[in-house]
């Protein structure tokens, strides 16, 4: 089992692919260093609680989706078909 620094950092690069950022972009979103993303994505650093709710705001998710890889029905891969479904949509 991972620790919870490990999941929560999983989580949130899962989350950033999903919207297509990259670590400079989220930093940038929620300024932090790419340094420090990238320490928290992979479970080196801890966070704040001001920190986590600027990472979900930013990432467009709630902060307890940053928590566990429970999420109802895969959201994190709904999110994304939506997405590109919502694009198609929009194609004329």
């Amino acid at each position: 089992m991972s620790s919870l620094k490990q999941r929560f950092g999983s989580l949130v690069a899962a989350h950033r692919k999903r919207v297509g950022w990259t670590q400079r972009r989220l930093a940038e979103a929620v300024d932090l260093s790419d340094d420090t993303i990238a320490r928290i994505e992979v479970g080196a650093r801890g966070v704040s609680f001001g920190t986590i709710e600027k990472l979900a705001a930013a990432l467009g998710v709630d902060p307890a989706e940053l928590f566990t890889t429970e999420l109802p029905g895969g959201a994190l891969e709904r999110r994304a078909a939506g997405d590109l479904a919502a694009k198609i949509a929009n194609v004329k």
